[in-house]
C-alpha cells in the first residue's frame, strides 16, 4: 500500500493536469452530446449512429486506415532491414530524412500533396486529386517512417547467436529469417501497425485537405458536426467510438510492447555491407524515399513558381496580411507565435512526461502495483488518439465559464500541445529508464549516495541526450499541430499552420502563393529541428 501510495504521488502533477485540461474537457464536451437539456438522452446520437453518413464515414476510415496500414507495413519492413542492418554511406543521415515525413504539419503534407496532384502538377495525368487515393497516399508517406524506426530498433536489439547457430546448422538465409528472426521480430511489426492504423485513423489535416468535401474520416466528420453544424450530439457519439477504439489499440500496442531487460545477455547482430540478396530492399528502400520527396519537391517548386517563372514573390510576401487584408499580422509574425508556443509546449511536455517516464518504470514488487501502473500507462497514452477537435472544442465549452475563465490564458494554447506531444515524450524516455540496470543504483547506494545523488549519477547522466531528444521531437510537433489549435488561438496572435489554412480558405493568387511560402517555412523549421535531434543517436520512434 505505501509502494502504491508512493507511485500515485509520484504521478499527481502528470494526472492533475490531464485531469483539469484533458478528462474535464473531453468529458464536457461529450456532456454537451449526452445531456443536451441537462438530462440524459442518447436519442440525438444514436440518430447520428443510424445516418447513411455515418455509416459510409466509418467505413471510409476503417478501409483507408486499413490499406493505408498495410502498405506502410510493407514498404516500412524492408526499408527497416536496408537502414538498420546493411551499412553504406549516409546511412545515418537517410534515417533522418525518413523521419522527417512523420513530423511534418499534416496542413503542409496536404498542400504538398495537392501541388503533387494538381492539373498541372508532376502526377496530375494520374487524376488523383480529391480522391480516397490522395487520402491514403497522404497516410502511408506520414507512417513508413513508424514502420521503420519501431521494426529497425527491434531489429538491432535481436541477439544475434539464434540465427548464428541456426545458419552454422545449414539454414539457408531465408530459413534462418522465417523460422528464427521473424518469431522474433513480429511483436514489433504487429505493434508498429497497430500504432499506424491509429494514427491513421485519427488523421485530421491530411484527410481535410486531402480529401475535398466528398471524402470524410470520423475526425473530421466531428470536425464539421462540430463547427459547422453544430450537432453536438453527433460529434459526442463519434468521438465516444473513435475513444473506444484508442483503447482497444493502446492494449494490443501494450501487450505487445516489450520492455528491454537490462540484466538480460545478448550479443547484438553486426550491420553488415549488402550483397546481392539485398537488391531487391535496397530498390524499394530507393523508391520509398524517391517517393516520399516527390510531395516536398511538388511544394518548394511550387512556392517558387509565380505566373510561370521563378519568383520569391511568395516568400515576401510573408512580411505582410494577405490579399484584402485576409490576416490581422504578417506571417512572420505568426511565425514567431509558433516558435514561442512551442518552447512553452515542450517545457510542459517534457516537465510531465519526465514524472510519467519515473512512474512508468519503477520495479513492480507486487501484482496490484504492476496492475496500477498499467492503468496509468494507458491513461497517459490517451491524448495519442483522442480527437484534438474534441479537445480543443471541450477548452472552449468547459474552461471559459465563471469563475475561471482560461480561454484567455497564454498558456492554454502550449498546454494542449503538449497534452498531444505528451505520449511522444514518454515513449521515448520510458525505454531508456527501463533499460538502466537497477544494480548500477544499488551499487551507487551501498557506497553512500543519498537517493537524490542516486538519481543525479545513474538516471540523470542515461537521460541527458534521450530528453533534448524528446524535446526536439516535443517542439516539431508543436510547431505544426492544428486540430487543437484552431480552436483556441486568437486571430490576433495565430500560430502557422492556422496561418496556413486561412491563406488557403480565401481566394487570390496572392494568398495561395503565400500559403505555399509559409508551407515551406515551417516544413523547413520542423525538419530542421528532425535532423538535429537524430544527430543524437536516439532510437525516439523505436520507442512505440
Amino acid at each position: 500500500m505505501r509502494r502504491a501510495l508512493g507511485l500515485l504521488a509520484l504521478a499527481a502533477v502528470p494526472l492533475a493536469v490531464l485531469g483539469v485540461f484533458f478528462v474535464v474537457p473531453v468529458a464536457g464536451m461529450l456532456a454537451r452530446g449526452f445531456f443536451p437539456d441537462g438530462t440524459f438522452d442518447l436519442s440525438g446520437a444514436l440518430e447520428v449512429l443510424g445516418r447513411e453518413r455515418t455509416g459510409r464515414v466509418v467505413w471510409f476510415t476503417v478501409w483507408t486506415s486499413s490499406v493505408a496500414t498495410v502498405v506502410a507495413v510493407l514498404l516500412g519492413v524492408p526499408a527497416a532491414y536496408v537502414l538498420h542492418r546493411l551499412t553504406f554511406p549516409f546511412r545515418r543521415l537517410v534515417r533522418a530524412l525518413l523521419l522527417v515525413p512523420f513530423v511534418l504539419p499534416t496542413v503542409v503534407v496536404g498542400v504538398a500533396f495537392q501541388q503533387l496532384l494538381r492539373d498541372d502538377g508532376l502526377l496530375g495525368g494520374l487524376g488523383l486529386e480529391h480522391t480516397p487515393w490522395a487520402v491514403l497516399m497522404g497516410l502511408v508517406f506520414f507512417n513508413v517512417a513508424v514502420v521503420v524506426r519501431t521494426v529497425g530498433a527491434a531489429w538491432e536489439g535481436l541477439d544475434a547467436r539464434p540465427g548464428e547457430a541456426a545458419a552454422a546448422l545449414g539454414a539457408s538465409p531465408w530459413r534462418v529469417f522465417r523460422t528464427v528472426t521473424w518469431p522474433t521480430l513480429r511483436p514489433a511489426v504487429v505493434s508498429s501497425a497497430s500504432v499506424v492504423f491509429l494514427f491513421c485513423a485519427t488523421a485530421f489535416g491530411v484527410v481535410l485537405v486531402l480529401g475535398g468535401v466528398r471524402y470524410a474520416s470520423v475526425e473530421t466528420e466531428i470536425y464539421l458536426l462540430t463547427t459547422t453544424l453544430y450537432d453536438l450530439s453527433g460529434a459526442a457519439a463519434l468521438s465516444v467510438l473513435q475513444l473506444l477504439a484508442v483503447v482497444l489499440l493502446l492494449v494490443v500496442a501494450g501487450r505487445l510492447r516489450a520492455v528491454p531487460d537490462p540484466t538480460a545477455s545478448r550479443v547484438l547482430p553486426r550491420p553488415h555491407g549488402p550483397g546481392w540478396r539485398d537488391v531487391p530492399a535496397l530498390l524499394l528502400t530507393l523508391a520509398v524515399l524517391g517517393a516520399l520527396a516527390l510531395p516536398v519537391g511538388a511544394l518548394v517548386v511550387s512556392s517558387l513558381r509565380v505566373d510561370g517563372a521563378w519568383s520569391l514573390e511568395g516568400f515576401r510576401a510573408l512580411q505582410t496580411t494577405g490579399g484584402d487584408s485576409v490576416l490581422v499580422v504578417p506571417v512572420t509574425e505568426a511565425l514567431r507565435n509558433s516558435f514561442q508556443t512551442a518552447v512553452d509546449a515542450t517545457w510542459i511536455s517534457l516537465l510531465l512526461g519526465l514524472l510519467v517516464a519515473l512512474v512508468l518504470t519503477r520495479r513492480s514488487r507486487s501484482t496490484g502495483e504492476r496492475r496500477l501502473r498499467a492503468v496509468l500507462d494507458g491513461f497517459f497514452m490517451l491524448p495519442l488518439g483522442v480527437s484534438a477537435v474534441t479537445l480543443g472544442f471541450g477548452f472552449l465549452v468547459t474552461l471559459g465559464g465563471q469563475p475561471l475563465d482560461l480561454r484567455t490564458w497564454p498558456l492554454l494554447v502550449p498546454v494542449a500541445q503538449a497534452l498531444v506531444a505528451l505520449p511522444l515524450v514518454v515513449r521515448t524516455l520510458v525505454p531508456v529508464l527501463a533499460s538502466v540496470d537497477d544494480r548500477q543504483r544499488q551499487a551507487a547506494s551501498s557506497l553512500g549516495a543519498g537517493p537524490l545523488r542516486v538519481a543525479w549519477t545513474v538516471d540523470a547522466a542515461a537521460l541527458a541526450r534521450p530528453l533534448v531528444a524528446a524535446a526536439g521531437f516535443a517542439f516539431a510537433v508543436s510547431l505544426g499541430e492544428f486540430g487543437a489549435t484552431s480552436f483556441l488561438s486568437r486571430a490576433d496572435h495565430p500560430t502557422l499552420p492556422v496561418v496556413i489554412v486561412r491563406l488557403l480558405g480565401h481566394p487570390g493568387d496572392g494568398n495561395y502563393q503565400m500559403a505555399l511560402a509559409a508551407s515551406v517555412v515551417l516544413a523547413a523549421a520542423t525538419a530542421l529541428v528532425v535532423l538535429l535531434v537524430d544527430r543524437l543517436r536516439v532510437p525516439s520512434m523505436g520507442a512505440f
